[in-house]
């Protein structure tokens, strides 16, 4: 699984001009998942993002985690994380997960991390989105289970 996580001070996202998920202070996270992924990844991640400490504490060191600045979390589906742009000018998504596959563990990773007590807000899985966000730092994190 990839997870592209932005610490932010709000962010949103609109499908055919209607908000279906917006957040204030926390992470926008992009999401995508491959065919060989597993419910293993979604927790390791989950554990990961939860108690990631990027949030600044009185002496402005990155030492706090969300829970610790009551933050929640807009979590997209995003399929484009496993572009291919190796080759010509056109990406390839290829490594992309079967869409009904990356649905449920996308949808698993968004239950078990509200389940940490954590807000989740969400997209909608396949949906054309539009994601609006304020970009706080900017602080963005890279995760990828196929390391």
């Amino acid at each position: 699984m990839r997870v592209l996580l932005q610490r932010v001070q709000q962010a949103s996202v609109v499908i055919d001009k209607r908000v279906v998920g917006a957040i204030a202070q926390g992470y926008c996270l992009l999401v995508a998942a491959e065919d060989s992924d597993t419910s293993e990844q979604v927790d390791y991640l989950v554990h990961k993002i939860s108690h990631l400490r990027v949030f600044s504490d009185e002496a402005g060191k990155m030492n706090l985690s969300i829970a610790d600045v009551g933050g929640s979390i807009l979590s997209v589906s995003q399929f484009t994380l496993y572009a291919n742009t190796k080759k010509g000018n056109r990406p390839s998504f290829v490594a992309a997960g079967d869409p009904a596959h990356a649905r449920a563990l996308y949808e698993e990773f968004n239950q078990k991390l509200a389940a940490t007590g954590i807000p989740v807000e969400t997209g909608e899985f396949g949906a054309d989105m539009h994601v609006a966000l304020i970009n706080d730092g900017p602080c963005t994190i890279w995760f990828d289970t196929d390391d």
